[in-house]
């Protein structure tokens, strides 16, 4: 847990120790090749090994589950030092964790922990979440995926219809579950009634369309999914029926920090890579840095990087100390996109030709920048939850 001193605070020595470690392993092992898997559109099997051998895909989760026993920090704390190198990776273990295995240690019955954590914890298996579709994804009553239960909720079974979108992690080879949110039963005098429910991979009637072709996260999988009378237990129910969009908003605002922090490490790494590109490239006889027109830009850079850290760290540690951080969330998320747009933007200009290179490490962070102000909730979407947050906006 990070220790609070005054405005500020420092890591634990296990904090601190996990990120040194995770560093070593995103500048030794994924730097040197993730380019050539980047180019190629290629998922990186070798080092999602990797870095499960390393037991990142089990941080946040209780040692009886086969996780490390870690928090949400840690978790935060590793998605950051990847994103400084590669965000395709960084955002695969974001979803894996978040996505896939959070919602079934936060909501699934111990027979569900039991049978699917050991496997998402090790990384040799990788869950999916099912929330978006062609039509919409924020606005929970556009929810066309329609699920019926046959039978008793004991021995019943459900079969499931509709279609699912920009799914991350859906199609991999080591895909083992699709957790889908579905309308379960409609409602006359309110919104629909939506429920989450666990769709094991090769389920017949689920098919997992093509990888989407993407501006950026050229590496990582994402992809349609549709399912035709799909049939499943009816044991498969994720929390109470009726629950399942309350459920994945509580699983939200876990998400947006941790994709605050994969901002913060792209913005880190747009930093590292134009430190190093303008201390050496010279013009007129001087290294560009010196000019006072690069530092200055150079410094706007660093003190973005240093208030989106902060905006993370602290709605991290808020989180894990059990307290309603929703604004937090938002407001980490918001900054922290803005602060990687605009952390890309400089460092492609400072790079100027070669940052306009595919091979140039500031060329991949400028196009995965973008999707960062549009997933786990827009950036308009962040400033109706703060405004509403702070009592303003419509009543719904």
């Amino acid at each position: 847990m990070p220790e609070f001193a005054g405005a500020g605070f420092e890591l634990s020595e296990q904090h601190t120790a996990l990120r040194e470690t995770v560093a070593d392993f995103a500048h030794e092992r994924v730097a040197p090749v993730i380019g050539e898997y980047y180019a190629a559109g290629k998922f990186p099997y070798s080092l999602v090994a990797e870095a499960a051998e390393l037991g990142l895909f089990g941080l946040p989760f209780p040692e009886v589950y086969g996780g490390m026993g870690g928090d949400g920090l840690a978790l935060c704390l590793a998605i950051e030092e990847l994103a400084r190198v590669d965000s395709s990776l960084a955002v695969t273990l974001q979803a894996a964790v978040g996505l896939g295995a959070m919602p079934i240690y936060r909501f699934g019955t111990e027979a569900q922990k039991t049978e699917w954590l050991p496997r998402l914890c090790s990384g040799h298996m990788l869950g999916a979440f099912g929330l978006t579709e062609p039509g919409g994804g924020t606005d929970a009553s556009s929810t066309r995926t329609r699920a019926e239960l046959r039978g008793n909720a004991d021995s019943g079974e459900w079969v499931i219809n509709g279609t699912k979108a920009f799914i991350t992690n859906a199609g991999t080879d080591i895909t083992g579950l699709i957790t889908v949110t579905a309308v379960t039963s409609e409602r006359t005098d309110t919104a629909s009634e939506i429920s989450a429910i666990i769709v094991p991979a090769g389920t017949p009637g689920l098919q997992v369309g093509p990888p989407y072709s993407k501006v950026g996260w050229c590496c990582s999988d994402t992809r349609e999914v549709s399912l035709t009378d799909v049939h499943v237990p009816a044991a498969n129910l994720l929390g109470e029926q009726g629950a399942g969009y309350r459920q994945f908003l509580q699983i939200l605002d876990s998400g947006r920090i941790a994709i605050a922090a994969l901002a913060t490490g792209l913005a880190q790494g747009c930093l590292d890579e134009s430190l190093r590109y303008t201390k050496q490239r010279e013009a007129f006889g001087h290294a560009i840095a010196q000019y006072q027109a690069i530092s200055f830009t150079l410094a706007d850079m660093a003190t973005r990087v240093h208030t989106a850290r902060l905006a993370y760290y602290d709605a991290a540690m808020r989180r894990d100390m059990g307290h309603d951080v929703r604004q937090r969330a938002a407001m980490a998320k918001l900054h922290a996109a803005d602060v990687a747009v605009r952390n890309a933007r400089d460092a492609t200009q400072l790079h100027g030709g070669y940052g306009f290179m595919n091979e140039t490490p500031v060329a991949r962070m400028w196009r995965d920048a973008k999707i960062l102000e549009i997933g786990e909730g827009t950036n308009e979407v962040q400033r109706m939850v703060i405004a509403h947050e702070l009592g303003l906006g419509r009543e719904s």
